[in-house]
């Protein structure tokens, strides 16, 4: 199994991009799913989660901007990011706890490899 992030790119402030996670494989169930984020110099942060019954969180500085979603049958979870800011640049990466055909019952995490968002001022 394996979860591929992407979506990322360079948008100016006040712009929109859709980041995607999808996962790969021989795939049972997607559970809880993370987006996270690191801008340069600073610690790993938690921005959005998004259980497998569609319960969602978000941190406090990207709510009402940020709407984190899942398509099960597309393996994939999004992140749809609007009214972007300079300091949501960041890597965004996915975590994912992951069912597996061959290990249904036990669960499973996985990390994506990161996307790059810059938004510029």
């Amino acid at each position: 199994v394996q979860l591929q992030a992407s979506g990322g790119g360079l948008v100016q402030a006040g712009g929109s991009l859709r980041l995607s996670c999808a996962a790969s494989g021989s795939i049972f169930t997607i559970n809880f799913v993370v987006w996270y984020r690191q801008a340069p110099g600073k610690q790993r942060e938690l921005v959005a989660t998004i259980t497998d019954d569609g319960r969602t969180v978000y941190v406090d500085s990207v709510k009402g901007r940020f709407t984190i979603s899942r398509d099960d049958a597309k393996n994939t979870v999004y992140l749809q990011m609007n009214s972007l800011k300079p300091e949501d640049t960041a890597v965004y990466y996915c975590n994912a706890d992951i069912r597996t055909r061959s290990q249904p019952l036990r669960l499973l995490n996985f990390w994506g490899q990161g996307t790059l968002v810059t938004v510029s001022s």
